[in-house]
């Protein structure tokens, strides 16, 4: 049987690192042997664009029946005035919702031929290896209520529920376990619980689940104020650090920094076993940069290999492909955020070369 691979290109520069995804995945089924049956739609604003929504009906059919699902990025000013429901990350919001994949893996590792790329000292980031386990479809991105309300004094208030339940937080903190055994051993669970309430349940639940499953793991608990000191500070105390929605968006994005560009890091999304996954760089859309052929496409090539490793059962095209963004990138090739002067194009090239 043949697995389904769902691309979704999306806004920006994302249709230009697909590009380099569409010839890695062309040479893999070419002379590596891969079977896969991929399929291309449209997604944010290229889809509010064409079918009046940042995503239909008939593509988050596609992407649920599929073994994984990557994309691009979403959104750009294009789009910034128009309704908030229709915004084209609303359309990422709905597939990760519908998808139930809660589980938000993403590596921030620094290679050894970068770690003077990095705003970070060298003794810093050399031989950096590590990821978050961030919770994806609960927290104040979908809680409820939400809203822009006008008061009696015809000002107006905005607000946020931040929503979790026992179950959603023991889900995801299973799989930070889980993944930490194959790995350091070691979690350090991140939150608030000094001044939230839905903090100090995080921590209780983390704490519990510990204590009965997992007392052979590591595990430490941290103000993500703290973490984000910790994380410019001494960023390789750290193994899995396992976050809700919003602290693990802020603080992945700052362990980017740390490994020289947002644009080397890639994701997976995962649920349950058997579901499917979606992968995507974490970088955006960049719409400064779109359609001027210099985005890197290494986070999206690497993307595709967190989807042959984590749901299309090709670890070893994983890490074929691994070691051919490694070799690239010790042979010298470089885009521009990395300091060089290759087009996404040539960066393409030259991990083709290598693999």
């Amino acid at each position: 049987m043949t697995n389904k691979l769902l691309l979704l290109p999306g806004d920006g520069i994302g249709p230009e690192v697909m590009t380099e995804v569409e010839r890695v995945l062309d040479r893999l089924m070419s002379r590596h042997g891969l079977k896969l049956d991929v399929e291309t739609a449209l997604f944010g604003g290229a889809s509010l664009d064409e079918e009046g929504v940042p995503i239909t009906d008939a593509v988050v059919a596609t992407a649920k029946s599929a073994q994984a699902v990557l994309m691009g990025a979403v959104g750009g000013p294009k789009w910034a005035s128009v309704a908030r429901d229709l915004r084209p990350e609303m359309g990422l919001l709905r597939l990760r919702k519908e998808m139930d994949v809660y589980a938000n893996l993403r590596p921030a590792l620094c290679f050894a031929a970068l770690a003077d790329a990095s705003g970070l000292k060298r003794h810093l980031v050399e031989g950096l290896d590590i990821v978050f386990v961030r919770e994806l479809t609960g927290g104040v991105y979908f809680g409820t209520p939400r809203g822009i309300e006008t008061l009696a004094d015809g000002s107006k208030r905005g607000f946020d529920n931040q929503v979790y339940t026992s179950a959603e937080i023991r889900r995801v903190a299973r799989v930070a376990f889980e993944l930490a055994r194959k790995r350091s051993n070691k979690v350090t669970s991140l939150e608030k619980s000094n001044v939230m309430e839905s903090g100090l349940l995080w921590r209780q639940e983390v704490t519990a689940l510990h204590a009965s499953d997992y007392s052979d793991v590591q595990l430490e608990h941290m103000y993500a104020d703290n973490a984000a000191m910790q994380l410019v500070r001494a960023p390789q105390q750290f193994d899995v650090l396992l976050t809700d929605n919003l602290f693990g968006d802020v603080l992945s994005d700052l362990a980017a920094a740390c490994t020289g560009s947002i644009g080397l890091l890639p994701s997976a999304a995962l649920g349950d076993a058997g579901k499917p996954g979606l992968y995507e760089p974490i970088h955006g859309s960049a719409p400064d940069i779109a359609g001027k052929g210099l985005a890197n496409p290494v986070a999206a090539i690497l993307s595709l290999e967190m989807a042959l490793r984590w749901s299309l059962g090709e670890v070893g095209l994983a890490d074929q492909l691994y070691r051919a963004v490694e070799a690239a990138l010790n042979n010298g090739a470089r885009t521009a955020d990395l300091g060089g002067s290759l087009s996404s194009t040539d960066m393409g090239t030259a991990i083709l070369a290598a693999l």
